[in-house]
């Protein structure tokens, strides 16, 4: 561990109190600044805040000790996030995280190497599901990691050669028109850590050099998240072509190809460019038929089936472009609104569309709203809940990042509705760049004249402002949500008093996901009635979700409710890769269970998925194949959520903790007979006792696994895993296809495979650490993993 001996410099915390604030709610933003400052929290700089500010001793600690983001002691110069999230876990993190430390020679409890370069830390999600497993350095995201990879990884760092998430447009000279072609590429997060920065660039740089009548436009997401970098040329006459897992170097031949230069010199560099590009390969003239020939297959077939309501426009707009966001009509609905329809008349809309909460249970939303409305209280809040906590669900962040307006433009109805003045935004901190667009598209409307004190030129007022979590699953509920923007730890209270009644300062609160709000504008510019058309009986419209996991073709899609699990798996996402069964899927995060594929023509919608053990949830959706183990799965989950248990009522702070240590020893060969029957009575307990959601939900893996998956627990028992996933379960061998190629020696980070060329390697099952880097680099499948008797 780091030590410091120096005194630090207290300027910055005396500056950051004059721009955040000296109440007692601004406790978290001070944190998360003098975090930023110093790259953890000093004691001295905790002890001036409480000097210069109202905030007490007591208060402080409680807050920085409650929330996993905050960092108590020195850290490396450059800090690397492990993710930990659903996806990340079934394609191998916990490797990747073994694999990292073992390359940094950290000791066991160590964090941090002897140099000070590198502080790893585990991260519940970063929200790049379909990148599993994902590492962050600094502000580089590295997707696909293995651990084969990893050193690799780690020596070739350079904080420069890397984008910030904060990525900015840049502009060029080629003046828009009508005869001119879009060149959209994605740059949201997803795409930024697969490089559609770096193409991005070289698309600006190709079409400046040829003059063609072109520009390059920025969007958000493209929602097939394993196909970018993707770029997609939309001509003038609407028409449209797509390429896929685009490089700097195949943009510039799209380029090339597509466009003429104009003036004098510059078809001859464009002919001599088109030469050069030629001569450098023979294959040349097949790389831009490659990356086109998935469009009618792939693409095609994953976007096919999808429903755009919510995410209309999702990959079509600037992100941060006003004008265009209104050239579509939008804001519109906002200004009928304003102009003409009452409240009531709004409520109505909502009611007949049938809207649910697109969260959690699924709570009717015109309900929720109208409860706000009929409370007699000048002073009323309408939140924003972005703290999508569930590891596994992207959903929130990418329209955050890819269309803020369409959230603003919901928030500012339910404000209207619910006759509210003051907004929220409250954000996970692990999504930076969607913080960073939501605040600039805030700044643009208050330009605008969309917010502020005559909203579109009326007299309704409206101000909103952000505040960013702190890595607390539990904020996600109401109630802890409230809690933490005043100023306290994230633990919930008992209902009633909903928060539509008493809230935020006491104050009667509205508070919906980033979906929902994000899907208003569409009923009010398209009528109740049009949604209502869309899904089933009782659960209408469409849903996003995150598609990912064990899937060919992951990434964000919306589908009609009522669609089944199997069109999702089989027909969006392509199935599990080849050599691979489908096995289940993992709905709803911590707080949903798992279908079996034998159930996979169960309808996605609120009741089907109850009556199979499941919930919608947030609409995280992880695909589980055969080389998954239940039994860890559901460990999985019970880690998560005793880890985030906010400790407040017995039955979720212990019980969580009783579940999770049968499932330990199961998974670890020490499983005795009763564990099943003890585990079943116990989740039965959590469930019934628990104060919050958490912990009333907490148990669903348990009992979903449990149900379909019984002959795995029982195979544990008898110190077996099916699936051979659990390490202290397997051992790694290798059978008479080897050919001696030595590969798996080279790669072995312990030193377990004596290096024998040309002849069958062997295994030290003793130095053996189970890390799956020789079954990933041996050529010949000759690498197996063999489940203990």
């Amino acid at each position: 561990m780091i030590t410091t001996t120096t005194r630090i410099d207290l300027t910055a915390v005396d500056r950051i109190i004059e721009q955040v604030g000296r109440e007692p709610d601004a406790v978290i933003p001070i944190l998360h600044a003098v975090q930023r400052e110093y790259r953890y929290l000093p004691q001295e700089a905790l002890r001036r805040v409480c000097e210069r500010t109202e905030i007490t001793p007591s208060a402080i600690t409680g807050v920085a000790s409650f929330y996993d983001h905050f960092r108590h002691h020195p850290v490396g110069r450059h800090m690397i996030s492990v993710c930990t999230g659903t996806a990340c876990h079934v394609k191998g993190a916990d490797l990747v995280d073994d694999a990292i430390r073992q390359e940094l020679q950290l000791a066991p409890h160590e964090d941090t190497d002897t140099d000070g370069e590198f502080t790893v830390q585990k991260v519940a999600c970063l929200g790049c599901c379909t990148l599993g497993p994902v590492v962050q350095i600094d502000d580089a995201i590295f997707g696909h990691v293995s651990s084969q990879t990893t050193p690799r990884m780690l020596q070739e760092y350079d904080e420069a050669e890397f984008v910030k998430l904060s990525a900015v447009h840049r502009p060029i000279s080629q003046p828009r028109g009508p005869n001119t072609t879009e060149v959209r590429i994605g740059l949201g997060s997803c795409c930024l850590a697969l490089g559609s920065d770096k193409v991005h660039e070289a698309l600006c740089d190709a079409i400046d050099d040829s003059g063609g009548d072109a520009y390059v436009k920025q969007i958000g997401c493209t929602g097939i998240c394993s196909k970018v970098p993707l770029v997609e040329l939309v001509s003038p006459d609407g028409a449209s072509q797509t390429y896929t897992n685009v490089n700097p170097d195949v943009a510039r031949k799209i380029v090339l190809k597509h466009f003429r230069p104009k003036g004098i010199s510059k078809p001859i560099r464009y002919a001599a460019s088109r030469i050069v590009d030629w001569l450098q390969s023979d294959e040349d003239q097949d790389v831009l038929q490659k990356h086109r020939a998935v469009r009618d297959g792939v693409v095609d077939s994953f976007i096919g089936p999808q429903k755009h309501l919510t995410l209309d426009l999702l990959d079509a707009i600037d992100p941060l472009d006003l004008d265009e966001y209104r050239r579509h009509g939008r804001f519109d609905s906002l200004k009928k609104c304003l102009t003409e329809l009452q409240p009531e008349q709004i409520l109505d809309e909502i009611e007949t569309s049938g809207l649910r909460g697109r969260g959690g249970a699924g709570f009717p939303t015109h309900i929720k709203w109208r409860t706000v409305r009929r409370q007699q209280s000048p002073t009323k809040f309408v939140i924003c809940n972005g703290d999508e906590g569930d590891p596994g669900a992207f959903m929130d962040k990418v329209l955050l990042e890819s269309i803020p307006f369409r959230v603003i433009e919901g928030m500012a109805i339910a404000a209207r509705t619910v006759d509210a003045h003051d907004g929220i935004f409250y954000v996970r901190a692990e999504y930076p760049l969607a913080v960073e667009r939501i605040r600039n598209a805030i700044e643009i409307c208050r330009q605008g004249g969309i917010l502020g004190d005559s909203v579109m030129g009326t007299d309704f007022s409206l101000n909103l402002e952000i505040r960013e979590g702190a890595g607390a699953y539990i904020c996600g509920e109401e109630t802890a949500l409230i809690h933490s923007i005043e100023g306290g730890r994230g633990t919930p209270r008992i209902r009633p008093p909903f928060p539509a009644e008493s809230g935020l300062w006491e104050k009667p609160t509205l508070i919906n996901n980033v979906e929902t709000f994000a899907t208003i504008p569409w009923i009010l510019r398209h009528g109740g009635k049009e949604l209502a058309k869309l899904g089933t009986e009782t659960s209408k419209g469409t849903k996003a979700f995150a598609l990912a996991g064990k899937v060919r073709n992951g990434g964000l899609i919306e589908v009609p409710m009522g669609i089944t699990i199997r069109q999702i798996v089989q027909d969006i996402g392509g199935g599990v890769e080849p050599g691979r069964t489908f096995k289940a899927v993992q709905i709803g995060g911590p707080s949903g269970g798992c279908v079996p594929a034998e159930l996979a023509d169960t309808q996605i919608d609120y009741e089907s998925l109850s009556a199979v053990g499941s919930i919608m949830g947030s609409g995280g959706l992880v695909v589980l194949d055969d080389k998954d183990c239940m039994v860890d799965i559901a460990r999985y989950f019970l880690k998560f959520t005793q880890d985030q248990s906010c400790g407040k009522c017995t039955f979720c702070r212990v019980g969580t903790r009783r579940l999770l240590d049968i499932l330990d020893r199961l998974c670890t060969g020490n499983g005795k007979k009763g564990d099943l029957e003890q585990l079943e009575a116990l989740s039965t307990s959590v469930c019934a006792g628990s104060l919050c959601g958490l912990g009333k939900t907490a148990p669903n893996p348990i009992l979903s696994t449990l149900k379909y998956f019984r002959e795995e627990y029982e195979a544990h028992i008898a110190g077996y895993c099916p699936a051979g996933k659990c390490v202290d379960l397997i051992d790694y061998r290798i059978n008479d296809k080897c050919i001696g190629c030595t590969l798996c020696s080279q790669h072995c980070p312990v030193d377990a495979i004596p290096m024998t060329p040309y002849y069958k390697h062997t295994i030290d099952l003793d130095r053996c650490t189970r890390c799956d880097t020789c079954y990933q680099v041996c050529p010949e499948d000759a690498v197996f993993i063999e489940s203990k008797p």
